[in-house]
């Protein structure tokens, strides 16, 4: 099994020329989460002023960028119920989005 992803990393706060297409760790759902295969990932402002450093991430969240993603879900986390790999879904997250796998609140 793959343990690695690509995601948009970023070498330190500011402009778009920060931003660097890299390989990193594929997250692992813990209890009460959803892994996601992004398919696709919203821009808004929010992620423009987290890029730039004048909006941190939530404590525990992924220091990778992007907070909209669509995608379906690949692995489910321990106590979730009503999600299986393959269904189709879009979320509100924390961070992690700009990945090709995120990580999901199930009850969101």
């Amino acid at each position: 099994m793959h343990t690695q992803m690509h995601a948009m990393l970023q070498h330190a706060p500011g402009g778009a020329d920060t931003l660097y297409w890299g390989e990193t760790a594929r997250p692992v759902p813990g209890p009460g989460q959803l892994r996601v295969r992004v398919r696709a990932a919203g821009v808004n402002r929010a992620d423009i002023v987290q890029r730039e450093g004048r909006y941190p991430p939530p404590p525990g969240a992924s220091p990778i960028l992007g907070l909209e993603v669509a995608g379906e879900v690949d692995a489910v986390g321990e106590g979730v119920s009503g999600w299986a790999a393959g269904d189709a879904l879009l979320a509100l997250i924390p961070g992690g989005g700009y990945a090709e796998y995120a990580l999901v609140n199930a009850d969101e």
